[in-house]
């Protein structure tokens, strides 16, 4: 059985169908890059997956259990955590603060989840900056710690949406390497990302999507050198 499965979900908007009619499924422990160029849906499915918006038709269920239409806060506490491709942290809160926050929310008691933030300051590198406030930080650090509080309470499904944009290599290479590690311990991805070196290096399978319809999945060097993929996305030849 699957972890993650999408049945026939379709979710429109003012008469334009952002999400067409899409099934797919994601296998516990597997590491899986959701591609496709910009308007293809791919935010509005991870919305319908996390709960911030709803489906007009279809299923999801996670570990066989349907999920969708729940609240976005009961998802987190059920294992769907979601990182957001504008960052959504506290500003005027320092940066440990808002770790323990998302801790805390999630279950955590205060002493698990100062362990907890104190292990994920240091495995992405912001320990230096634990007591500044998140509105002080650089727009890669920024990421990196929305990236840290959803890992606060490892979940069962990490949906990413842009994890990698506009950030320093560095820090890409900080997230990136906590993703690698993460998923060779058994902890399972969905990746949105228009960095297509870094979905090859880290993704085995990728989705693409387009106009709101998966049209490929499966082995990510196959996907992006098939010819529908090519032409709704890459945009030039095969390599």
């Amino acid at each position: 059985m699957s972890l993650l499965a999408i049945e026939g979900v379709s979710r429109s908007f003012g008469g334009i169908k952002a999400v067409d009619a899409v099934s797919l499924s994601v296998d516990d422990g597997e590491l899986v890059g959701l591609i496709g160029p910009n308007g293809s849906g791919k935010t509005t499915l991870l919305n319908i997956l996390s709960g911030f918006e709803r489906a007009d038709a279809g299923l999801v269920h996670l570990g066989g259990r349907r999920v969708n239409g729940l609240a976005p806060e009961r998802l987190a506490r059920g294992g769907i955590v979601r990182m957001f491709q504008l960052t959504r942290m506290f500003p005027r809160m320092n940066v440990v603060d808002n770790l323990l926050v998302a801790g805390r929310a999630l279950g955590l008691s205060h002493g698990t989840a100062v362990a907890r933030a104190s292990l994920l300051l240091d495995e992405l590198s912001l320990s230096q900056v634990a007591h500044l406030d998140a509105g002080r930080l650089s727009g890669g650090q920024l990421k990196l710690l929305e990236f840290g509080a959803c890992f606060m309470v490892p979940p069962k499904v990490a949906l990413l949406d842009e994890p990698f944009a506009a950030i320093h290599p560095t820090m890409k290479e900080i997230m990136a390497g906590y993703i690698r590690r993460a998923h060779a311990a058994g902890q399972t991805f969905l990746v949105v990302s228009h960095d297509m070196p870094v979905i090859v290096e880290l993704c085995p399978r990728s989705i693409c999507m387009n106009a709101g319809r998966v049209i490929a999945d499966g082995d990510t060097r196959s996907v992006l050198n098939l010819p529908v993929v090519i032409e709704s996305y890459l945009g030039g030849a095969a390599t």
